[in-house]
Formats: C-alpha cells, sequence, structure tokens
C-alpha cells in the first residue's frame, strides 16, 4: 500500500531529529515507499469548502540536525488529494489550535487525520483524563479563589498548572506551609483565561512519571522519567532522565479502562503519563517519546503507528 501522507507540524529545521516523534513517523513511513508532503499549520487555508495547505516534498535523513531533511519546490494543494495528514504541531492548545481542527475536519475521515481532528478538540488532554475520576489523584479545575483554598486546606501539597499547557511549562508544586498561592494565582490569572488545573501532590513523583504510550487503544511500552535533583517536574526537556519500564499491573488495568474510549473516538497515538497509581494526564494533540523508547531497547513504535494507520485505510 502506497499512500500520499501530509505531514502538519512546527518548522522542521526546528526540531531536535534525536527525539522528535514526529520524525520517527516520517522516517517510517519514508521506510514503506509513501509519498511524503510537509507544511506548517500557518499555511492551511479554506475558500469554497476546500481545504488547502503550502506543502512541499521532503525527504528524512536519521542524521544530526541539520543534515535531517532535504524539501523541493513547495506549491499549493487541496489536501483531500492526500490519503494521511498527520497533525503533530505542538500545543499550546488555544483557539488557534482548534481552529485548524475545524478545518481539518472538512477532509476526515475521506481523508485520515490522525488523530482525528474532532475527537482531539473535544478531548484536550487535560480534559480528557476528568473522564475517569477513579483512576485520578484528587483534581479540581476552577479559577475560583475559595475553591483552590479550600482544595489546598483539605490536600495540602498541590500541584497548580495551565489546563492547556504542554511540556511542563507553568506548573508549581505549592507546599503545605507556602505563602506564595496567592501570588501564583494572580499571575495565572494575568496569563490565563482558562481555569487551572489542581491536583494533590504526589510524593511517588520522585520515583517517576511514567509516559505510557497507547496505539489504537492498546498500551505498547512504558518509559519512565524521574524528576531531575530539585525539580517537581519530570519532563525530559527540563532535565527528566528516562528510562525503559515495563508496564505494572496498575497500569495495565488504566490501559484497560481508557483503551476502549480512545479507541472508539479514533485515536491511533496517544501518550498517557502515570504517577503511582495514578493517572494524571491523557496525551492526544502532540504524543512523543517513542524514539527515546526504541532507543533505550523497546518497541518501534513508529512501526506499530504506521501500521495501524494502514489498517484503517484498507478498512
Amino acid at each position: 500500500m502506497s499512500l500520499k501522507v501530509a505531514v502538519q507540524m512546527d518548522p522542521i529545521a526546528s526540531i531536535n531529529p534525536r527525539g522528535d516523534s514526529t520524525f520517527a513517523m516520517m522516517l517510517e513511513a519514508q521506510a514503506r515507499g509513501h509519498e511524503i508532503v510537509y507544511y506548517t499549520p500557518d499555511t492551511l487555508g479554506l475558500r469554497d469548502n476546500r481545504v488547502s495547505a503550502s506543502v512541499a516534498p521532503v525527504k528524512v535523513f536519521d542524521k544530526p540536525k541539520g543534515e535531517h531533511f532535504e524539501l523541493g519546490e513547495f506549491s499549493r494543494i487541496d489536501l483531500s488529494t492526500c490519503d494521511v495528514v498527520l497533525m503533530r504541531q505542538d500545543p499550546p492548545f488555544d483557539m488557534n489550535y482548534i481552529t485548524l481542527t475545524h478545518l481539518l475536519e472538512r477532509i476526515h475521515p475521506k481523508t485520515l487525520v490522525v488523530n482525528p481532528p474532532a475527537a482531539v478538540r473535544n478531548a484536550p488532554e487535560k480534559i480528557l483524563v476528568t473522564e475517569f475520576p477513579e483512576l485520578m489523584p484528587p483534581t479540581l479545575v476552577t479559577k475560583d479563589r475559595d475553591l483552590i483554598y479550600a482544595f489546598r486546606k483539605e490536600h495540602g501539597n498541590i500541584i497548580v498548572k495551565p489546563l492547556y499547557g504542554n511540556g511542563g511549562a507553568g506548573v508549581f508544586f505549592i507546599q503545605e506551609g507556602d505563602h506564595n498561592l496567592a501570588s501564583l494565582l494572580e499571575l495565572f490569572d494575568q496569563n490565563y483565561r482558562e481555569p487551572y488545573m489542581i491536583q494533590r501532590y504526589l510524593p511517588e513523583v520522585r520515583n517517576g512519571d511514567k509516559r505510557i504510550i497507547l496505539v489504537d487503544g492498546e498500551p505498547v511500552a512504558g518509559l519512565n522519567r524521574i524528576p531531575a535533583e530539585g525539580e517537581a517536574r519530570s519532563n525530559m526537556h527540563v532535565g527528566g532522565r528516562p528510562e525503559l519500564s515495563p508496564l505494572t499491573e496498575r497500569e495495565l488495568e488504566i490501559c484497560r479502562t481508557i483503551g476502549p474510549a480512545l479507541k472508539e473516538r479514533g485515536m491511533i497515538f496517544v501518550g498517557i503519563d502515570v504517577i503511582g497509581d495514578y493517572l494524571t494526564e491523557i496525551n492526544v494533540t502532540s504524543p512523543t517519546g517513542i524514539r527515546e523508547i526504541k532507543r533505550f531497547g523497546g518497541p518501534d513504535i513508529a512501526v506499530l503507528i504506521w501500521d495501524a494507520i494502514e489498517k484503517r485505510r484498507a478498512a
């Protein structure tokens, strides 16, 4: 099966090919003989109910940054002429991101968009996870100060984070005796119009925040990310140390619980975050971690993703 694949992503020159999951997916698509074109989200256009983008043929190479790609000439094409669109630009999940999902929804599912734009729009990571309260730590979504202070009084140490952030940006650990909560909420009020997410702090995070990848609703591998000394966040780009980690029975139970809902929504590539026994996020916009998992001896998840995409296209 030879497919025409359009990849909607951040500028390819700026990515780190060593750790970029989109790049891994492009390498695998190329290895399978699929035709790949590349474009950035700002070139999307809608006219007469046709969705177009300014695309360029792209070749990718598993080499260091600066040597990892080669582009052909750009031209504007109707994206409905493609078989698959990979929607892989990074959040923030803002009105721009939401608008892009509305545009791509015009071509899906005739052109398979991964992950489905309407499903992504209706299930941002920190909202989707709240559908499974029995799997989560105590969690509050609000801007109401009285609710936040009452939650903190009940649970002591808390995590405060923006609802639509990514990569650990804006995540704060507020300890029970810390007097900075009011100042932090003032800062959040100035920067975010949306509610915030407040969760009970899980000390188990010192043992790691595990990223588990699910492909078409099935768990395939886990990567534990251990926070650096003096850091509450475990994200790799802020110093988290990754290590391949087998899935525990509790983690498999979490996956069995959420997997059918992900599959029903058409989510092919999803990354969830688990701390201790608790599910904390379900990442559906631009999940990462597959290159690290392969590098540490785990499966080549890009292969599994393309198996699922090709199966979906052949159905």
